[in-house]
């Protein structure tokens, strides 16, 4: 698993890219300065890994553009040791990325292929998310529960209420709803009963699928 001085080099164009676009969190830019992208594609695909786009992987699912998952991450505000639950695990670049930053990170996928394929890489890369799990993201995690942080990387119709009810008080959902397009979207759990909602505009997400196991 080769990162060569040409595909750190690339990295380190990107991440300027992705701050002239927008994302100020150095932290989160640092993360995706450290992570090799180009080895969570196939190696016929490697040309594209630090182009700012998504790109089809395993399962009929995408890596997400670095963008927005710098984008996403920085809505989350991570703090080192965060118990932080991603719905949607994919190629595991968005987990690296958690773990990179520290977090506890809880992940779910609903593809089995895709699944077993993530484990076992992310472990040969070094990160280790506390929890890996093959599940209904709709459901949540609830016995890991509450989470500091909730991100989900897959566009869902509506928000789901294990999700919500799994978060902290004080604690960050972000979740792109709607169909296609969907909407990014930020709730901040104020109290037991309340949260706060904040809307960042348009992006697209491959959708997120109920009891497909």
């Amino acid at each position: 698993m080769e990162d060569s001085y040409r595909q750190q080099g690339k990295r380190k164009l990107l991440v300027e890219l992705i701050r002239d676009k927008g994302i100020s969190d150095e932290k989160v830019l640092s993360a995706i300065k450290a992570i090799p992208r180009h080895l969570f594609m196939d190696s016929s695909f490697e040309d594209h890994a630090y182009q700012d786009k998504a790109f089809p992987i395993a399962a009929g699912q995408t890596i997400s553009q670095p963008y927005t998952v710098a984008f996403q991450t920085e809505l989350l505000q991570l703090k080192p040791g965060e118990l932080v639950l991603e719905v949607g695990t994919g190629s595991g670049y968005q987990a690296a990325v958690l773990c990179e930053l520290g977090a506890k990170v809880y992940t779910i996928e609903r593809q089995q292929k895709l699944f077993k394929k993530t484990q076992n890489f992310l472990r040969q890369l070094g990160y280790r998310p506390k929890y890996m799990s093959f599940g209904d993201g709709y459901k949540g995690l609830p016995e890991y529960a509450p989470f500091d942080k909730i991100i989900v990387t897959a566009g869902a119709p509506f928000v789901p209420k294990p999700l919500m009810s799994q978060l902290k008080v004080g604690g960050r959902l972000v979740i792109p709803v709607g169909e296609d397009p969907q909407i990014m979207t930020l709730l901040k759990r104020t109290s037991a009963t309340k949260f706060q909602k904040e809307t960042f505009g348009e992006f697209r997400f491959v959708p997120l699928l109920e009891d497909k196991n």
